[in-house]
Formats: C-alpha cells, sequence, structure tokens
C-alpha cells in the first residue's frame, strides 16, 4: 500500500532544497551514466575485434623453419618440408586433432589473367577443412571438395578484388574460365573475407585452388606449405599443438630440444589474452564508476544528516506519540533510496539513449571504425545497475537514519 504522507514529505524535503539535492544527486547521475558509458564502449571494442578475429578460436597453425640443433648426424640449418605423408600421420597418430587442413601457395613471379584483363593475386592450395578454420562468407557456387581434391580438378573460388579485376564487379564469373600461370580454372565460387582489417583486405585478393591440383599442375608434388588444426572439443589447442610438434620432430629428426624447427600460432592463448583484457576494461569501468558512485553517496549522506538536523524537532515529536525507531530509520532511507534511484535512474537511460544512438547510426549508416564495432549494454549489466542504485540509497541513508532513531524526544523538542 502507498504511504502518500510519506510520499508527500519527500517531495516537500526536495522542493525546499531543490539546488543542493540537485547537484549532490548529479554523483550518483555521473556515476551510473559513466558506468554504462564505459561498459557499452567496452563492449564495442570487444565487438569490433571479434567481428576482425577471422579464424577459429581454437585454431593452431603450425609451419617449418630451420633446425637450429645438430641431430643423429644432421646438421643444424637444416631446412625442413611438410608432405601430405606428414598430413597423413597426424590424423593417424594424433586423436586429438579434430581438423586439419594443409594448405600451399603458388610461388613466383605470375598473373592471373581472363581475356584482355590480367593482375597479380595469391594463389592458394586448400584443403576442404580449412573453411572450418578461416572466416570466409561464401557468396556463389561452393567451395572445394573433397572430389576436387581425389580427382585434382582445375577448379578455382576467387575473392572479390580478382572477381572486380577480371569480370567487372556487377558480373557472375561462375562456369567462367581464368588462367593461372598457363593453365585454366573453372571458376566455381566466389567469397567475401567476414573481416575488415589488413588480413581481410589480403583475403579479398585470394584464389583458392584444390592443394593437390597446386601440387600437380605447377611442379610441387607432395610438397605442403604449412597447416591449420582444430582440437576436438574439450581438449585444449595447447595440447594438439604440442602433440603434432613432437610427432613431427619425430619423423623429420629433429632434436627433442629444438623448439626453432617448427613455429606455430595458437589462436586459442591469443584469444585468451584478448578476454583478459576486455575483462581487464569491464573491471576498470567498474571501478572508476564505483568511486565516483561513493562520491555520490557521501554527498546523499550529507544531505539526509542536514535533514535530519532540520527535522530534529518533528522526529521528537513524532517519537513522543508512538512513532518506532524502524519508522523513523525507513522515513529517512526512503529519501535516501528516491534521490540515488532517480538520480541514478536518469543516468542509466542517459548512458543506455547515447549507447544506442551510436549504435543505431553505425548500423544505418554502415559506420566502419577499425577495431571498434556496434556497442551495445545487456541485460545484466542493466539489473546490476538498478541493483547498485538501491544499495547506493540504502547506504547512502543508514547513517542518517541511525542518528533520527536515536533522537531523544525531550531533547528534540527543545530543540530551535
Amino acid at each position: 500500500m502507498i504511504d502518500i504522507d510519506k510520499w508527500t514529505e519527500i517531495y516537500s524535503t526536495v522542493k525546499r532544497h531543490k539546488m543542493r539535492t540537485a547537484l549532490t544527486a548529479f554523483g550518483v547521475f555521473w556515476g551510473i551514466f559513466m558506468l554504462v558509458l564505459l561498459l557499452g564502449a567496452g563492449k564495442g571494442l570487444e565487438n569490433g575485434i571479434m567481428k576482425n578475429f577471422d579464424v577459429a578460436k581454437n585454431a593452431v597453425f603450425v609451419w617449418t623453419q630451420r633446425t637450429s640443433v645438430p641431430h643423429k648426424g644432421l646438421k643444424a640449418g637444416r631446412f625442413i618440408q611438410l608432405t601430405n605423408d606428414d598430413m597423413a600421420a597426424i590424423k593417424a597418430g594424433v586423436p586429438e586433432v579434430e581438423v586439419l587442413a594443409p594448405r600451399s601457395q603458388l610461388n613466383g613471379d605470375f598473373t592471373v589473367s581472363r581475356g584482355t584483363k590480367s593482375s597479380s593475386f595469391t594463389v592458394n592450395g586448400e584443403h576442404p577443412e580449412m573453411i572450418k578454420v578461416i572466416a570466409l562468407q561464401m557468396l556463389t557456387g561452393r567451395f572445394i571438395n573433397n572430389h576436387d581434391i581425389k580427382e585434382k580438378r582445375k577448379i578455382a573460388v576467387i575473392g572479390p578484388r580478382v572477381q572486380e579485376v577480371l569480370f567487372g564487379k556487377d558480373s557472375d564469373p561462375i562456369g567462367e574460365y581464368i588462367n593461372i600461370k598457363g593453365s585454366y580454372f573453372l571458376v566455381v565460387g566466389t567469397f567475401t573475407p567476414k573481416s575488415s582489417d589488413e588480413d581481410g583486405q589480403h583475403d579479398a585478393q585470394v584464389i583458392y585452388i584444390p592443394l593437390t591440383t597446386l601440387q600437380q599442375t605447377f611442379n610441387q608434388v607432395n610438397k605442403v606449405g604449412y597447416m591449420a588444426l582444430t582440437p576436438k572439443p574439450g581438449i585444449p589447442a595447447k595440447v594438439a599443438e604440442e602433440k603434432v610438434k613432437t610427432l613431427l620432430m619425430q619423423r623429420h629428426q629433429v632434436a627433442p630440444q629444438d623448439l626453432k624447427a617448427f613455429g606455430s600460432a595458437n589462436i586459442e592463448e591469443e584469444f585468451k589474452d584478448i578476454q583478459g583484457l576486455f575483462t581487464g576494461i569491464a573491471l576498470f569501468s567498474w571501478w572508476v564508476s564505483i568511486g565516483t558512485i561513493v562520491a555520490g553517496i557521501v554527498g546523499v549522506g550529507n544531505i539526509m544528516l542536514i535533514v535530519v538536523k532540520e527535522r530534529t524537532k518533528e522526529i521528537g515529536i513524532r517519537k513522543a506519540l508512538g512513532a518506532t525507531p524502524w519508522s523513523v530509520i525507513s522515513m529517512i532511507i526512503q529519501e535516501s533510496v528516491v534521490i540515488t534511484g532517480l538520480a541514478g535512474y536518469v543516468g542509466l537511460l542517459a548512458g543506455t539513449g547515447l549507447i544506442a544512438g551510436i549504435d543505431y547510426g553505425m548500423t544505418k549508416y554502415k559506420v566502419e571504425a577499425g577495431f571498434f564495432g556496434n556497442p551495445e549494454i545487456n541485460v545484466t549489466i542493466a539489473l546490476t545497475a538498478v541493483i547498485v542504485l538501491v544499495v547506493a540509497g540504502t547506504i547512502a541513508g543508514l547513517v542518517p537514519a541511525t542518528k533520527a532513531a536515536r533522537v531523544n524526544p525531550v531533547v528534540a523538542l527543545r530543540d530551535e
């Protein structure tokens, strides 16, 4: 049941000290506003980075380098060449690996042409499993499949920049042929990178052909440039990475202590570091905002102490007429909660509105801001902010309310 008298008293108190109340409540408003703004901006940064995260989050890339330690009569400085046999050995000997995608690149100076149009592009020999690792979005046609690998078909999947240069931006290249270093390849698909960063711009200029076709057509028989892999669910990428490298060391007569023979990049570890950064940003945002809110609480608490002082005689009369300590405490705390709650709620609305406006503008006008994506505030944060407001209001009024409850009616009636 709503107590009209209490709400009238609260309104009367605020009305009598409008400027003082507004200035004090601003601290709470600003704390909540900054909390929402900082957390929203942090989420925008996370969205932007995740949008440009163009590989599987648990992917591992492994490549060869030169040995640095002599082993079994073999000198240091020996270059190691990955082969199709290595891929078969990994599939058979490392059960922790779920996806294994070997890749090679066509080296040397060459141009890709169609009719009178030509340009230099990157040509990769791919395995069908690679699309499970890299972030590609097929636009038309299809990607490389197992039949292409088995039959060594001369087919190609091209990026948007390749399509634009050789065919025209709005043309349909499916079913057309392109000339790669003297060999004709049938275009069976087009793709676009999911990321818009520098890597995405590079991927837009790539042509994918079957790995076995590249090996046979361009004299790279049985050669693999490097590999990408992902572990099975529940298995850390680090485990699969170490077992693969250990197996390759054994197969290529590399000393176990030679850490330079094989290079690798563990995307899962990098992703964990990025997640830790986002957690740190969120904690920093909470720390700054809570500090501002605490300053606001102190201000509200001071106001309530002044209110108690001004209403000492009134509180004495209430207690003389039988008011319980709890009724006096609840009266003061209610006023405190209303001030902090109202100020914080306005701050919450202002912050959420600003974040929503930025998100709407970026979506509507397709704004690309590098590593900053669409900012957002989730429901959990909004509910947490509401809880913070209630707790802040209670804390702000607790000391003044306790002081009011201890007022001696006799002494209070003599107060001038």
